[in-house]
């Protein structure tokens, strides 16, 4: 599954603290099976002051969650779906399993 997943697929988080939340993939990481999901596990971080930056900052970075507690979301229903490789017109396309939709 981790290798028909996209950048930019709209996926809900289906466990954890996050579960429920929705957001579209940023990034990832194929090796260790985890994504970056925009809006999702959202941690800070402290800069120190710089001379570029004399007041330093506090940023929200988007930490990486496994890629088992996401879900693609289905284009009609709008809620979670598994989803099915299949060969239409000679092109591979992703069809959600429930509705048979096409997942852009």
């Amino acid at each position: 599954m981790a290798t028909q997943l996209k950048k930019g697929d709209k996926v809900i988080v289906i466990a954890g603290n996050d579960k429920g939340k929705t957001g579209a993939i940023q990034k990832i990481d194929r090796i260790h099976h985890r994504v970056v999901v925009e809006g999702v596990n959202v941690r800070k971080k402290h800069q120190k002051p710089k001379q570029n930056n004399p007041e330093g900052a506090i940023l929200d970075i988007y930490a990486p969650i496994h890629l088992s507690n996401v879900a693609l979301i289905d284009p009609k229903s709008k809620k979670a779906t598994r989803f099915k490789v299949s060969v239409v017109k000679d092109k591979k396309v992703r069809l959600a399993v429930k509705s048979g939709a096409t997942i852009e």
